[in-house]
């Protein structure tokens, strides 16, 4: 007896898809779905949102004519089926490895995906921009752009909502509600009549109906359109969309392709401007153990496909972001004005730990890092010690708050910034990369960096302590290396940093995560025969003169490291220097940085190697300064 070869094998791309019959949609979707779970259970990564898009995804590569038809995807974490459905199943495997796929739409990866993404809220600007460009360039091509509720809660979706409504820009808007959060019933009825509201029979009645009501005095027909639009606005629950300018369908069964797929159609035959299809689906449909789980399943480890058990192995030490929130619900116990702040990543930030303990004091404001930090200056600026919690590359969605309502106002709002430096397989748009830079150059501004878990108890019970400007501390994504923790930090003395380990030849300087590997490069030198000093700046701004002169005066060469990008910490040091005329002496300095690109997804230990921000390029710089080869060094050892 045959077997019968599955769907899903003889499509590679949409254009394939779009030659199956409607009714083999379903057999095919489930075949995607069985090839998503074994993929990620291999690679780790998005699972519980790729899951809930399995249908949607088939049904908009079946409807409309893929890549000529813009689709962008917002955040792009729930792509995995997109990736299988678009040339890209044979390296679905290689998720989130070095050399292999990203984990986030990326646009050099495939003509598939026009727009790259991996933090919230723009895929409808992009798809507005998209939309307007084949109106300008005379294009039969529409722009689909989906979006997730929890997407909603960033203000930019509803600057694009006004803009494209305004517009009114050919596109479709796809709302992916799996939060049921403003999903009102779905089934039978919703279903009819969102296909109903969608027909090209309702719509040429709709049109025939405000061509004759033009007719009619003004006053009247205003008050029959709004009535027409209110009236959908009551069964259907759009009348914010239709507000903002879109024409509004829904909500109907994400996981139904009935329905799913006549209702897109009828969308995509539209002679209209802007629609909003309202979208209704669950986390980790089809696969039991996400479902079940789907906070736990949104970002996992490999796991056994069978039992759903992810394979994480166990940690050396705890990670930096625990360590900050137990220091944090430490310090708030003798201290009521503490208040935790979180834009959306309550797990991520370990805020959740805080919430716990603390759940008036803790606020998850949604995906509004721009809001996150302005609110945080109201608060301080009435008496409260604030810590908005956002990794460093969220941070950076909220500058011009950190600028002007909190650095301007000299507001004390704390900023403990996660993810700082490489983060591996979440790769470049995650990387926090740029925050000693962006923050360092801003006046009323106190960097901090921790070397270690240790440091960051301390610079947490700093940050509350210190009432005098706004201030920022930094560390890195993972488990910490090991020290032991103080059950309570101390204060730290502004702008003073420490000498870790004596030495007269060679100095390193070292601010942050990489102060571990500077120690090990200490080490390695020592046995080579060069003494080594290493010192924790523990401040960027202000910096430390003093301790940065002693090193200048006591040593052959000064050498900066930083898991940063150039203009951070080794270029302060720099300009501070060359403004004491030192250079003028002869001094030899050098400084280390993250290199000046945007570095793709690897392993941690691999990308670092990629930056050359290890011990043993530390320690080929050293030699590289001194001009002194490896051969003349292992013979002094």
């Amino acid at each position: 007896m045959a077997v019968e070869t599955p769907l899903l094998d003889t499509v590679n791309y949409p254009a394939e898809l779009r030659k199956l019959e409607k009714s083999q949609l379903r057999q095919l979707a489930d075949e995607l779905r069985a090839e998503m779970i074994d993929a990620v259970s291999v690679t780790g990564g998005h699972l519980g949102s790729g899951l809930g898009v399995v249908e949607l995804t088939t049904a908009i590569h079946y409807v409309f004519n893929t890549p000529d038809d813009r689709l962008v995807w917002d955040v792009g974490h729930q792509c995995y089926p997109h990736k299988i459905l678009t040339g890209r199943r044979d390296r679905i495997r290689t998720l989130r490895q070095g050399g292999g796929l990203s984990g986030f739409t990326k646009r050099s990866e495939s003509e598939y995906d026009p727009f790259g993404a991996a933090h919230a809220a723009t895929s409808i600007s992009a798809a507005t921009g998209f939309a307007e460009a084949a109106r300008h360039l005379e294009k039969d091509a529409t722009a689909i752009a989906v979006i997730g509720d929890g997407s909603m809660s960033g203000g930019m979706a509803y600057e694009g909502l006004n803009n494209a409504g305004h517009l009114g820009c050919k596109m479709v808007v796809i709302l992916n509600d799996n939060d049921m959060s403003i999903a009102p019933p779905v089934g039978a009825m919703s279903a009819y009549l969102a296909r109903a509201s969608s027909s090209g029979v309702y719509q040429g009645f709709r049109k025939f109906s405000k061509q004759l009501s033009k007719r009619l005095p003004r006053a009247v027909y205003d008050r029959i359109a709004k009535a027409e639009e209110y009236g959908r606005g009551m069964v259907t629950g759009g009348t914010l969309f239709e507000e903002l300018g879109f024409y509004y369908v829904g909500p109907i069964d994400g996981h139904n392709l009935d329905h799913l797929v006549p209702v897109l159609e009828n969308v995509r035959d539209m002679d209209k401007g802007p629609v909003l299809v309202h979208v209704v689906t669950r986390k980790g449909a089809g696969y039991p153990p996400a479902e079940e789980s789907y906070d736990k399943y949104h970002g996992v480890a490999k796991f056994d496909v069978v039992s759903g058990e992810q394979k994480k192995g166990t940690p050396n030490a705890p990670a930096y972001q625990k360590v900050f929130a137990k220091a944090l619900i430490e310090e708030a116990k003798t201290d009521d004005k503490i208040v935790g702040i979180t834009a959306a990543m309550p797990s991520g930030t370990s805020l959740d730990m805080f919430a716990e303990a603390y759940p008036e004091r803790c606020y998850d404001v949604g995906i509004a890092e721009q809001h996150a930090v302005t609110f945080a200056a109201g608060l301080a600026a009435d008496g409260m010690r604030p810590f908005a919690a956002i990794y460093s590359t969220f941070l950076q969605r909220a500058y011009d708050s950190v600028v002007h309502d909190v650095a301007i106002q000299n507001l004390p709002v704390r900023f403990p910034m996660d993810r700082a430096g490489l983060v591996g397989a979440d790769g470049q748009t995650h990387a926090g990369a740029f925050d000693i830079a962006y923050l360092g150059c801003l006046p009323n501004l106190v960097l901090m960096a921790a070397g270690d878990e240790a440091e960051l108890v301390h610079m947490t019970a700093t940050a509350v302590a210190y009432d005098e400007s706004p201030i920022a501390f930094r560390y890195p994504r993972g488990e910490g290396v090991g020290v032991d923790l103080p059950t309570k930090g101390k204060i730290l003395d502004i702008g003073k940093g420490r000498i870790v380990r004596e030495g007269s030849k060679v100095a390193l300087l070292a601010y942050g995560g990489r102060l571990a590997e500077a120690l090990k490069a200490a080490d390695m030198l020592e046995a080579q025969g060069l003494s080594t000093t290493v010192a924790d700046a523990r401040f960027a701004k202000p910096l430390d003169h003093e301790l940065i002169m002693q090193l200048v005066n006591h040593h052959e060469a000064v050498i900066t490291v930083e898991e940063g990008s150039r203009g951070g910490f080794g270029a302060f040091v720099m300009h501070y220097l060359s403004d004491q005329g030192v250079f003028d002496g002869g001094l030899k300095f050098r400084s280390m940085t993250l290199p000046d690109i945007f570095q793709d997804q690897d392993s941690p230990a691999k990308m670092y190697d990629e930056a050359r921000l290890n011990a043993a390029h530390i320690v080929e710089r050293v030699r590289e300064t001194l001009g002194i080869s490896a051969e003349v060094v292992n013979l002094h050892g």
